[in-house]
């Protein structure tokens, strides 16, 4: 079984004399940066009203960096995977430019994550062994002879105090992504693998403090601290859904901590060891403000070299909105209905539906002013550029799809959780409640304003995932008369920005649930959990 360690101040010391000493050791993490290089608007929810603020970028991440691990230099760095997908440099370059940029940061260790994939298995490698810092991750495999990938865990040793990391993807990556993405790598669950693994690093190794480091979303991440398990872990850094844990969710067995994405916030973890023993704990979630932390002018000269060959095609505008674009609602968003809506109207579909998820930093009109749209901006709210589908389903099949689709949401058994916001759609409205059981969520239907009618067909778009079956739309299984359009939902949207611009998008009801309300963020079932 593989292994990376690095030891520090490991040696030469008497354990008598040390025995009362307090050793103080940081850690830092960051998640889900999804290729975003620079600083942007970020959405926090505060007294009850959205707001916009400036945050992130690579260059004042360092910064951040450099000034904590100042404060304390037995610092441990660590990043929790999607970071080389999400943006169109890193899409262009197929996350090339990555390796220069992160081998110069300060990061001690990486995760892959569920997108690390979309470029495929061999540029996946060549990028990640391009970081030149350990890569570690327990259950991805190479098919052809079911190796590890990586190292499945890793070790530090600081000041006498011994750390042990291990690295869990989401084994539902080749259903989640495109299936195409991952062919080549087999992904193994939470199995007794994992177990006897944690046993091995904790007794074998004999480390002092042992994490998780996860990529599979706050839900499953705080079942997995409840499960027995996960009884000699002490934090589970978590990643994937884009939360932001201010205050550590405690489980029954271990801690869970998720640090927003973006690049926008960085975790920060003070613990305090006596004879090898967690005496005492801090924690905060750093907002990256670039005001408070400049641009590191190394990061920074990397950033610009990196975005040189793309930034003329990307930063061209393609269109305006007056209205605020953002995705952070579990419900309904602005973002979404702009493009369902240019995708209806294109294929002239009588629904059109895309993937609930939460790409793309807001795009905000300043000073009442429309605000430009870019490609860059396009890339972020579309970060895979897929052909448009366009099949028929009854109307029947579009209920049984929506009931599965609100279950993977809103479900209150966390491991049945699957993503955790609602799918997005035009020409059709829905009124559901989130707490009914399986089945049973979906309170009316209409479509073009009529009450839809199980025994009808009507015809739907949305993108093509490379790997699905052709009769496959959305996750929606068996559809018929399907045809794969001759352009892209990038292209579409485009066009559609080019006639209609500035457009105004705004939260129009079309997906409603009275028990979350209009603005609803990420709830946890059996926390007090927040996002704001």
């Amino acid at each position: 079984m593989g292994l990376y360690t690095s030891c520090n101040n490991a040696n030469g010391k008497n354990p008598e004399k040390n025995k009362d000493k307090t050793t103080k050791i940081t850690i830092l993490q960051t998640a889900d940066i999804h290729g975003q290089l620079d600083s942007h608007p970020e959405l926090f929810w505060e007294d009850e009203e959205i707001v916009f603020k400036e945050r992130g970028g690579l260059a004042h991440i360092q910064t951040l960096f450099e000034e904590e691990r100042a404060k304390n230099p037995n610092t441990v760095i660590l990043d929790g995977g999607d970071l080389i997908q999400g943006s169109g440099y890193a899409a262009l370059s197929e996350g090339k430019i990555f390796p220069e940029i992160i081998k110069n940061m300060d990061y001690d260790l990486l995760v892959p994550g569920n997108w690390e994939v979309v470029y495929g298995k061999k540029v996946m490698m060549n990028v990640l062994q391009g970081f030149e810092t350990p890569v570690i991750v327990q259950n991805m495999f190479h098919q052809e002879d079911n190796k590890e990938l990586f190292p499945p865990y890793w070790t530090k040793e600081i000041e006498g105090v011994k750390l042990g990391f291990i690295g869990i993807n989401d084994p539902d990556v080749p259903v989640r992504q495109n299936p195409i993405f991952s062919e080549g790598i087999d992904f193994s669950g939470l199995n007794e693998g994992v177990e006897e693994l944690i046993l091995k690093v904790k007794k074998e190794e004999k480390v002092d403090a042992l994490f998780l480091v996860t990529h599979f979303g706050i839900f499953k991440q705080v079942e997995l601290a409840n499960n027995p398990i996960a009884k000699d872990v002490d934090y589970i850094f978590g990643n994937d859904t884009h939360e932001r844990v201010r205050e550590p969710i405690q489980g029954k067995y271990a801690k869970v901590t998720e640090p927003g994405a973006f690049g926008s916030f960085v975790g920060k973890l003070n613990l305090y060891f006596k004879n090898g023993k967690i005496v005492d704990e801090e924690y905060e979630l750093i907002e990256v403000d670039p005001k408070k932390y400049p641009a590191n002018p190394k990061i920074a000269k990397l950033v610009d070299n990196a975005k040189r060959p793309y930034e003329e095609h990307l930063e061209t505008v393609i269109g305006y909105t007056e209205t605020p674009l953002y995705r952070y609602l579990t419900v309904e968003n602005p973002m979404d209905n702009m493009i369902t809506d240019a995708a209806r109207w294109k294929t002239g579909a009588d629904i059109s539906i895309s993937n609930g998820f939460r790409f793309g930093n807001p795009i905000v009109p300043e000073n009442g002013k429309p605000a430009p749209i870019t490609r860059a901006n396009l890339w972020n709210l579309l970060p895979v550029n897929e052909k448009v589908k366009t099949g028929k389903a009854t109307g029947k099949q579009i209920k049984d799809w929506l009931e599965s689709e609100m279950h993977n949401a809103f479900a209150q058994t966390p491991t049945e959780r699957f993503g955790g916001w609602m799918v997005r759609f035009s020409g059709m409205e829905v009124d559901f409640n989130s707490q009914n059981k399986k089945g049973e969520r979906i309170k009316s239907v209409t479509v073009n304003g009529e009450k839809i009618q199980e025994d009808e067909y009507y015809t739907i778009s949305a993108c093509v995932r490379p790997g699905d079956p052709i009769d496959n739309l959305c996750r929606m299984p068996n559809v018929k008369n399907v045809e794969v359009q001759d352009y892209t939902i990038h292209e579409v949207v485009e066009e559609y920005l080019q006639k209609h611009s500035p457009v105004s998008p705004t939260l129009d009801g079309r997906s409603y649930c009275e028990y979350l309300g209009e603005k609803s963020f990420s709830t946890v079932p059996g926390t007090d959990y927040e996002f704001h």
